[in-house]
């Protein structure tokens, strides 16, 4: 995350100040002429833009001002093993926890004096990945199944299918009553979710704190106590929520609720532009869906209007061509950014001859947009090549800067101790949405329509969205 910046024009002269702080051998520093803004407005605006004219100004590493805190950006992304290697020096979960329970709003884990509990949590994440990934893959499968065939019926389509997998049914079985309106109050909290990462007191933004409210308390203790079929991930948090009564109950509800954010958050954005992406090429459009058909054949599946698909985990990992059209749309539109907090003043070695002063609290950020738009790793960067990440028949995994071989190339999901953990789940997910739509629709893009663009607004959240509504045609196919 990234904190952005909500404020109050002020009358001041306008300056920018590049200095140094006075301590050896650190960046050159970029203030802006706002007091605690510093360059804010700017980075705000276009992100992207921004750095890569500091970058063309001042080389691949300077600290900019923003909002009160000083951001050590890392340009080449030569340097990135290292500086994700320094662990003990640069730390990500301090202030990750921090913002997530400002945020979500639950009492900050440090607080709570609980031994070993955030180890706890962090090893639960294993039950997304491994062996882990099978029964979870093929619980989304029914579950978007189920969703797709009862939403088609009353001509509606809703999210709901990752909330059944991961959180599971009522005690019918059925799907959970309100979901409309949980999906209503989740969007209403998205839309504020950047002013809240800038410390923007939820206080200010009433129809964000009054949706908070009402999804926390939808995964108080008492009703989930009534939901069956959870997943294993979810159970184990239950467990390690449950396990201390310093927690309340509105404190679990609230990991909870973080939880659910965090599933769909990005996952909703990256189908939007996988699917817009292969419409607006026939070619790749083609190649994906004749893959499906392909993998569906060669494992003697029959594919009816009467009978549900399935799509093991095997079957999603040999989808070759629809993945790199995924891992392309996670190329253009990831704006993450990979962010580590100074634990005290060092100096920071980015290679074998290079290194620069970094103060205690300074964050030092790996902004990987950089990396996706440059031209000399990725040819004509800003044009979408669903074979992008293919070469003879196989996922393509050399690319490079300067001659020499890049160990990160493709960073939308963080890195080292930031990495997302559910990130394998999360693909088979978007796969597995992708390929229903794909089988069970006839589907393109509404003529007259401008080209979509990336949202600025959201950089350093994740993957941005469109910049405005973009609409498709759809309709079921003769099957």
């Amino acid at each position: 995350l990234l904190m952005h910046t909500f404020v109050l024009t002020l009358p001041f002269g306008c300056l920018t100040l590049i200095l140094k702080r006075g301590v050896r051998d650190e960046p050159p520093l970029i203030q802006g002429w706002l007091p605690f803004v510093g360059k804010a407005l700017e980075f705000r605006r276009d992100a992207h833009g921004f750095l890569k004219q500091q970058k063309k100004k001042f080389g691949d590493v300077f600290t900019v001002r923003i909002a009160g805190r000083f951001m050590t950006f890392i340009m080449d992304p030569l340097s990135y093993p290292t500086i994700i290697k320094q662990g003990r020096q640069l730390d990500f979960h301090a202030f990750s926890d921090k913002m997530a329970s400002v945020v979500f709003g639950y009492t900050p884990i440090r607080d709570m004096c609980l031994p070993g509990f955030r180890d706890d949590i962090f090893r639960s994440f294993k039950l997304l990945h491994g062996d882990n990934l099978a029964p979870l893959t093929e619980s989304m499968m029914a579950n978007l199944m189920l969703v797709f065939r009862q939403d088609h019926l009353s001509e509606r389509l809703r999210e709901g299918a990752t909330f059944l997998t991961l959180y599971g049914r009522t005690q019918d079985a059925g799907r959970h009553s309100g979901m409309d309106s949980l999906r209503e109050d989740l969007v209403k909290f998205d839309k504020r979710f950047p002013l809240l990462t800038a410390n923007v007191p939820i206080g200010l933004l009433r129809e964000a704190k009054t949706s908070r409210e009402k999804l926390i308390s939808y995964f108080l203790p008492h009703r989930m106590s009534c939901w069956s079929n959870m997943s294993q991930f979810i159970r184990r948090r239950q467990e390690l929520l449950n396990h201390d009564s310093v927690m309340t109950d509105m404190d679990k509800a609230a990991h909870h609720f973080a939880m659910l954010w965090a599933s769909v958050a990005n996952t909703i954005p990256t189908c939007f532009w996988a699917l817009y992406h292969l419409l607006s090429q026939p070619e790749a459009l083609q190649a994906v869906q004749q893959e499906v058909h392909d993998i569906l054949n060669l494992s003697k599946v029959e594919f009816s209007s009467d009978r549900d698909v399935v799509l093991s985990r095997e079957q999603l990992d040999k989808l070759l061509y629809l993945g790199t059209a995924i891992n392309e749309s996670l190329r253009l539109s990831s704006a993450s950014m990979n962010i580590r907090v100074a634990q005290e003043d060092f100096s920071l070695r980015l290679d074998g001859e290079r290194s620069v002063g970094v103060r205690k609290d300074d964050i030092v950020i790996l902004y990987p947009q950089s990396l996706h738009m440059d031209p000399e790793i990725y040819d004509q960067p800003q044009t979408f090549r669903f074979d992008r990440f293919v070469q003879d028949g196989m996922e393509k995994t050399d690319f490079y800067k300067d001659g020499q071989k890049l160990k990160y190339y493709l960073m939308p999901f963080g890195s080292g101790a930031s990495m997302c953990p559910g990130r394998h789940f999360a693909i088979n997910e978007i796969k597995q949405f992708l390929c229903l739509l794909l089988l069970y629709f006839k589907l393109e893009l509404e003529e007259g329509q401008a080209r979509a663009t990336l949202d600025p607004s959201r950089a350093g959240l994740g993957i941005l969205s469109p910049s405005t509504d973009v609409r498709f045609r759809y309709r079921l196919r003769a099957i």
